[in-house]
């Protein structure tokens, strides 16, 4: 169970019936993540972009996600395809011995699934360096099975601020895999000069996005379909309502663009502890009918919120690489938000969308009404984006498995 059986069928190519067989079609690939998503619940979609196309490449694939008890309780183990999801519970209280003993406890809850379903596996690919990419060094070491961790976001430009056992665990973690794949040039420097990762251990390759999900639709169509007016000038962002996401700020932008710009309206897209106080600051500020939130949606449906609107937004205070911005850019929708973590990697012609600094409204508002005002070609913004989109990530994912396995 969980031993590597690599050899030299790995270098052919031979397709058959769909699947990449004589690449891994022979293998298992064991999944750690820290959420997957169902219909109800979004929990880390690009987890599931990165699986779905790696699919046609293996023989199975299993993703443990492990799930604190009484945490989203209708969440039922499914499958599809040649993916197997499991959501096993562990007992967790959001204080500080809970939080030190989350790794272990994603570990037992995914050890617990591996032998009660008798799963075997050649490699583990764990998403975020905590909790889950510590559960995976755990697995490796249980099973002799190579590690890769994905370092996402917080999991990698948090981890220099903090210190002790969590920390302790973080580059252990990050010791024990065989490589380290991170989606930004921002994230790779902090692993390397903040955290001594050696650079040969390391990859540098974004997420990416669905292109038969997010393509381009027809603006006036999608804007019936939501009830959107036809006649305003819409912007939207989609994000958790999380302080990190910086919507205090993108709240504040409006009230200036509002005295400039009448026919402008803001949708916000998601859900999140932050919801009341935004609520709050949007009446304190007389925009109820310019800000709108319309909580969580299938992830499903967010292509057609891009397709309705004529401006993305994304004011984080920081990033890794966010999913959404690939996103929007495949509809060919213009991207404005702030220079941070791998955003502007992305984001790195005027062609594309427009940056300010985080948490400076003013900017924000500045950048929004030239944004509005400008002449974009999607066209150009879509073909920019094809490089990002899941086939060809995938590809990259499986260079790397194929570069670990031949050693």
């Amino acid at each position: 169970m969980g031993v590597g059986k690599a050899g030299e069928e790995n270098n052919q190519n031979i397709q058959t019936g769909g699947r990449m067989k004589g690449t891994f079609g022979d293998k298992n690939l064991l999944v750690i993540s820290n959420g997957f998503p169902t219909r109800e619940y979004p929990l880390q979609p690009f987890v599931k972009g990165n699986v779905d196309a790696l699919k046609e490449y293996f023989n199975e694939i299993y993703v443990i996600s492990p799930q604190p008890v009484g945490y989203r309780r209708t969440l039922r183990d499914y499958e599809y395809d040649n993916v197997r999801i499991y959501y096993p519970r562990f007992f967790h209280i959001p204080v500080e011995f809970f939080r030190k003993r989350l790794g272990d406890n994603f570990f037992k809850a995914a050890l617990k699934v591996i032998t009660g379903e008798k799963l075997e596996f050649d490699l583990i690919h764990a998403h975020f360096t905590w909790p889950s990419g510590y559960a995976g060094a755990l697995l490796k070491r249980e099973f002799n099975a190579p590690l890769i961790i994905t370092a996402h976001g917080y999991d990698v430009y948090e981890v220099p601020f903090r210190s002790g056992e969590w920390f302790e665990k973080i580059r252990f973690a990050l010791n024990s895999a065989n490589h380290i794949i991170t989606v930004s040039k921002s994230n790779f420097q902090i692993l390397t000069e903040n955290l001594g990762v050696p650079k040969d251990k390391l990859s540098v390759i974004p997420n990416g996005f669905d292109s038969n999900l997010f393509r381009p639709m027809d603006k006036f169509e999608a804007r019936v379909t939501l009830g959107i007016p036809r006649d305003k000038r819409v912007l939207l962002n989609v994000a958790n309502l999380v302080l990190v996401k910086g919507h205090r700020y993108l709240i504040e932008s409006i009230r200036k663009i509002a005295g400039v710009e009448k026919n402008v309206v803001l949708y916000i897209v998601g859900n999140g502890p932050l919801r009341k106080g935004l609520e709050a600051q949007i009446r304190g500020l007389n925009l109820e009918g310019i800000v709108r939130l319309v909580g969580a949606r299938p992830h499903s449906e967010i292509p057609l919120w891009m397709n309705a609107a004529d401006l993305f937004v994304l004011p984080s205070l920081n990033e890794g690489n966010p999913t959404v911005m690939f996103e929007a850019l495949g509809v060919g929708l213009p991207f404005v938000g702030t220079a941070v973590g791998g955003v502007p990697e992305i984001v790195a012609s005027e062609d594309y969308g427009l940056l300010c600094p985080p948490a400076d409204p003013e900017c924000l508002a500045e950048k929004i009404l030239i944004a509005l005002d400008k002449e974009w070609d999607g066209d150009k913004i879509r073909r920019y984006a094809e490089q990002f989109t899941w086939g060809k990530i995938a590809k990259e994912i499986l260079e790397t498995y194929n570069i670990l396995w031949r050693g």
